[in-house]
């Protein structure tokens, strides 16, 4: 297998790691995204300052915390999540998995490449009828680093990363300017309402989906503590950053997307490049995930095909209104995606004792009864939840994965028949 399609069907082998600044940037730079600032300028507008900053630091530290455990065991194993998933779903019944993380990413897909349509039309002051004509150019554009595979995605992210830490910085300075200083934000009161338990809900899930597949590359690192580090650098910090700036903007300006403030602030040229920088680090990694299950899905290494067609599929639901459709997509994610990692977590520490055998040593079953079971308890159990969804997904579905996996060994060996 070639380093240049990036393992898809196998462990990535040790000569192709990297290391912490690699992988870090990496995972900045997909978790650097408009969608979870429009997240934060929802939960801007319904808390107090103070109350909306532990309302990030609880969802992002339970999002980060996630994440890197799962970016422990993809370094560990070299695999990714969908590889993951055949040893504690089975062969065929992974593609539960691959369908629903696939599901997603393609639908983060479609939100990002009609988002940078709709605004580079309201800038530029465009006429409408440009809108579609720029998605499906941009539809096909953003995946083209995600064809070249890891290194092009490396490479994009070591550039933008501190780009949009600048421009960031740039516009945080001014509003705290323009508000009169940072104190002045716990004098704003909150206009909307919304609860607690849905705020962080919403905060995990604007990219627990992410977390889920970021495997893809934190089974690149080195090594276990590369993988950690970097993966709560860019959930828990950068994430928590995102949140924190959709927050900030919504407070003051009414806007929650940072290229909206940055014009507001009178930095157009700035904010044309953050819109860049921001949407294509997101998009190029979201169809890399989309292309990772497909290929698991599908059984095949066509690691580029796959990204081409995603990018299809994906520019198809832009242009057919995909955009509109965040928030219910963001409680969707929280609720089903957590117990696919849980069980995955689960199937590493416990039935395998932290060192699973190779994947293509093994023989598995074609469904796991266990981790098929256990993933839809789990997932009634958060959709049903009248508390914080992500939570009791992974809570219940990972106990019920060590519950069945206990009745299943406690049971006796059936006997050899004797002709």
């Amino acid at each position: 297998m070639s380093q240049t399609n990036d393992y898809p069907l196998s462990a990535v082998p040790q000569q192709a790691r990297k290391g912490f600044w690699s992988t870090a940037v990496v995972l900045l730079g997909f978790t650097f995204f408009t969608s979870t600032m429009w997240a934060g300028g929802t939960i801007g507008t319904s808390f107090s300052f103070g109350e909306l900053l532990w309302i990030i630091l609880i969802g992002n530290l339970l999002l980060g915390s996630y994440a890197a455990g799962l970016g422990y065991v993809a370094s560990k194993t070299g695999l990714n999540s969908v590889l993951l998933g055949r040893y504690c779903f089975g062969e065929q019944g992974s593609k539960l998995a691959d369908f629903v993380l696939g599901f997603t990413q393609i639908g983060w897909y479609a939100w990002g490449t009609a988002t940078i349509a709709i605004i580079l039309v309201k800038l530029l002051g465009l006429p409408e009828g440009y809108t579609t004509a720029l998605i499906v150019f941009f539809g096909f554009a953003f995946c083209v680093t995600a064809f070249i595979g890891y290194q092009a995605l490396a490479l994009l992210s070591k550039v933008s990363v501190p780009a949009m830490l600048a421009f960031i910085g740039i516009s945080i300075y001014q509003g705290s300017v323009d508000i009169g200083g940072l104190a002045q934000l716990s004098n704003i009161e909150p206009t909307d309402g919304m609860a607690l338990s849905a705020a962080i809900t919403m905060v995990f899930g604007t990219f627990v989906s992410g977390g889920t597949q970021a495997t893809n590359w934190s089974r690149f690192a080195k090594s276990g503590r590369i993988a950690v580090i970097a993966t709560l650098l860019a959930f828990f910090i950068g994430n928590g950053l995102m949140v924190f700036v959709g927050a900030f903007g919504a407070m003051i300006y009414q806007q929650a997307d940072i290229v909206d403030v940055l014009v507001a602030q009178g930095f157009m040229l700035v904010a044309v490049l953050m819109l860049f920088a921001n949407i294509w680090t997101t998009q190029d990694n979201t169809i890399y995930n989309f292309a990772a299950a497909g290929c698991n899905l599908l059984r095949t290494d066509k690691r580029r095909t796959i990204t081409i067609a995603g990018a299809g599929i994906g520019t198809l639901l832009a242009v057919f209104g995909m955009y509109n459709m965040l928030i219910p997509f963001l409680i969707l994610l929280g609720t089903f995606i957590p117990p696919i990692g849980a069980i995955i977590m689960a199937d590493f520490w416990i039935k395998h004792r932290g060192n699973p055998p190779a994947l293509e040593s093994i023989k598995l079953p074609a469904f796991d009864g266990c981790g098929l079971s256990a993933y839809a308890v789990g997932s009634a159990a958060a959709y049903f939840s009248p508390w914080i969804a992500p939570l009791v997904g992974i809570a219940v579905s990972a106990s019920f994965y060590v519950l069945l996996l206990y009745i299943r060994s406690a049971q006796p060996a059936a006997k050899p028949s004797v002709s």
